[in-house]
């Protein structure tokens, strides 16, 4: 079957259907109404920038203002204190930033397993791609951060990141793209954790004695994480790599990453979703949702509480009757999905990760034919 072809015009890709080459054999309805579906998409990319610029725009000064409402609000009256209260000086930039804690690194790795592109279909494919850039940004923003591994790099996957999505993981930080496999990732993440880089003990690793006593670099560990495993992780564990694989299939191949695991002798093991929650649909969760699971973990050593905070409300996750959670977290699924900055609205919208960083993230809308994360169709086998 012909496909369109990519010319590139100042350095962006820009597609060109058949129609315009006249050239080639005749294609179907369909394949022409996506073709020119993703040449609308491309063509109005400048107007959608131009619309971000000014609600980012919008936004900032809303914050202002709200600052300066609260500063009015918060200064007493001459009357109350018998003189005026002087003027703060503070920049408030310096404010901002002395507000933001610094990610701490902890010995851990996540690896996430990508060699399943033949197995899926362009649609699959783009969503995958979506949920691999959520999870390098719940990491990225994460208080307990992880060493994160994308292995098995290669294929239309690659080409994606490197053309429709404009390489802009090359900018990322703290993540590591192997063309090898699992296990040659996991071999990477092992050297990395044991080094000067690994990371320390705190969070939820504060309170594991025996890896704080340890004299000598600790054995190279590897889990790899399935729903059909028979084991439940308890607890994450320091200098271990969790695997997670980067399949979205409909469920059309279930079981294949545990099979893949057992093939190569790997531990497997599945998150105790079953042991804390009701749910109203099946326990499979996309890539992304796994990996913010186990931060939140890193964060609150509380299995409970990290399933309420990440479970999609779709699913209809509560708690079981027993189940305690800390700081009295909300007993419904999905109630925790804002920060600070807002960055999950916008990452529901947009398809790339910005050259700079994530925290400029694209909030542009998106064609049908565009990525979407977590629909119960598109899950994680």
């Amino acid at each position: 079957m012909s496909s369109s072809r990519a010319s590139s015009v100042d350095g962006r890709e820009k597609i060109v259907s058949p129609l315009q080459e006249q050239s080639g054999p005749p294609l179907s309805k369909n394949k022409l109404k996506k073709l020119r579906r993703d040449q609308a998409w491309e063509e109005g990319r400048e107007k959608r920038k131009e619309l971000r610029k000014i609600r980012n725009k919008n936004r900032k000064e809303r914050k202002r203002a709200n600052a300066a409402d609260q500063r009015n609000d918060n200064v007493p009256s001459d009357s109350a204190v018998g003189k005026r209260k002087a003027p703060d000086t503070t920049d408030p930039r310096e404010a901002k930033s002395s507000k933001k804690t610094k990610a701490i690194q902890l010995p851990v790795s996540f690896v996430i397993d990508c060699s399943f592109d033949d197995l899926m279909l362009d649609g699959e494919r783009k969503s995958l791609a979506s949920q691999i850039t959520r999870s390098y940004s719940d990491n990225h923003r994460a208080p307990f951060t992880s060493h994160m591994f994308i292995s098995s790099f290669g294929g239309h996957l690659k080409e994606r990141y490197d053309t429709v999505l404009h390489g802009h993981h090359h900018n990322w930080k703290g993540v590591r793209f192997v063309e090898g496999d699992f296990e040659e990732a996991a071999k990477q993440a092992h050297e990395l954790m044991v080094g000067a880089q690994g990371g320390s003990h705190t969070g939820a690793f504060a309170s594991n004695k025996a890896s704080l006593e340890a004299t000598e670099p600790p054995e190279q560990e590897v889990v790899y994480l399935s729903s059909d495993s028979l084991d439940i992780l308890t607890e994450l564990r320091p200098y271990t790599t969790y695997v997670i694989g980067g399949l979205v299939d409909k469920n059309r191949h279930k079981g294949i990453c545990y099979k893949r695991a057992m093939d190569r002798g790997v531990k497997t093991a599945r998150l105790p979703i079953s042991d804390y929650m009701k749910m109203a649909s099946r326990f499979v969760l996309a890539t992304n949702h796994v990996v913010e699971i186990m931060l939140r973990w890193l964060e609150l050593g509380d299995w409970g509480k990290a399933f309420l905070a990440v479970m999609p409300k779709r699913k209809g996750g509560v708690l079981k009757d027993g189940v305690m959670v800390l700081d009295g977290a909300s007993a419904t699924a999905g109630d925790d999905k804002a920060t600070d900055d807002g960055s999950r609205e916008i990452l529901r919208e947009e398809e790339q990760v910005s050259n700079e960083s994530v925290d400029e993230l694209h909030e542009a809308g998106r064609p049908a034919s565009a990525e979407v994360t977590g629909k119960s169709d598109e899950e994680q086998t």
